[in-house]
C-alpha cells in the first residue's frame, strides 16, 4: 500500500501574466458557487517556511465560456467561508489523529 501524499496543484496567471503556483487545500460548493481554498507554493523552501501559512479563497467563474478563478475580495463572503473551510480542515484533522 503506498501512504504517499500527492498534493493536488494548480497554476494561476496573474494580470501581468506572472505564474504562481498553488496546492488546492479544499473546494466547497455554496449557494450555486465553487470555492477553492487555496495554499502559495514557494520556489524556495526558505520562502515556504518564512510565509505565515494563509490560504486564499478563490470564486469559480465562467468567463468567455471558460472557467476562471478569481479571489474572493468581499470581507463577510471571504470570512464566512473562512469559517466553513477551517471547521472542514479541523475536522479532516480530528480523522486523521482519530485513525492513528
Amino acid at each position: 500500500m503506498n501512504d504517499e501524499y500527492e498534493p493536488d496543484l494548480i497554476v494561476l496567471l496573474d494580470d501581468d501574466g506572472e505564474e504562481h503556483s498553488f496546492e488546492i487545500l479544499d473546494t466547497l460548493e455554496q449557494n450555486d458557487n465553487t470555492y477553492y481554498a487555496l495554499l502559495p507554493i514557494y520556489d524556495g523552501p526558505e520562502d515556504q517556511v518564512e510565509s505565515d501559512g494563509q490560504y486564499y479563497i478563490f470564486r469559480v467563474v465562467e468567463e468567455d465560456g471558460e472557467e476562471q478563478l478569481e479571489e474572493v475580495e468581499d470581507d463577510d463572503l471571504r470570512d464566512e467561508l473562512d469559517e466553513i473551510f477551517t471547521e472542514r480542515f479541523e475536522s479532516l484533522y480530528e480523522d486523521d489523529e482519530e485513525d492513528d
